[in-house]
């Protein structure tokens, strides 16, 4: 629940969460048997109930699935963030950051066959070309991939 909302948190069954999120029950009853998802509590009937938190955070899975991540390095990247903190949105803003910045170095590495080919002079020109926050962050993630600086 939000700090300041004195209202209960909106509690939904796998049916209607899933259709909120749009993917299938069965995607979330998959999701909670991996461990990507835990009900927020039980009905008196015995209903697995989820929260709004566990709508965001299947969107999060959606959007790290459709940037090509599996669902072991999500379910990891989940696991280390939490253990960060508890906090659903400090945890939420790392996520994206930690999803922004594989993709970056995903993009790199397949940048880096092109970049290799490169002749001294057009990496010198094309690192002149891009900001310098680009450059720094291109040759950041190279010499964190073990390769050697371009410039």
């Amino acid at each position: 629940m939000r700090s300041g909302s004195s209202e209960p948190p909106r509690l939904y069954r796998i049916g209607e969460l899933a259709r909120l999120a749009g993917v299938s029950p069965r995607t979330v009853d998959y999701y909670t048997g991996l461990g990507l998802l835990a009900p927020a509590k039980r009905s008196s009937g015995n209903y697995r109930l989820y929260d709004d938190e566990t709508l965001a955070r299947i969107r999060r899975i959606e959007h790290m699935k459709a940037q090509k991540f599996s669902l072991e390095e999500i379910r990891e990247q989940f696991s280390i963030l939490e253990r960060v903190s508890p906090d659903e949105e400090i945890t939420r803003k790392l996520a994206d950051l930690q999803t922004h910045l594989s993709q970056l170095e995903r993009d790199v590495k397949e940048l880096e066959p092109v970049l290799d080919s490169l002749k001294p002079q057009q990496a010198k020109r094309l690192f002149r070309a891009i900001t310098p926050q680009t450059a720094a962050c291109v040759e950041a993630l190279l010499l964190l991939l073990g390769k050697s600086s371009l410039m």
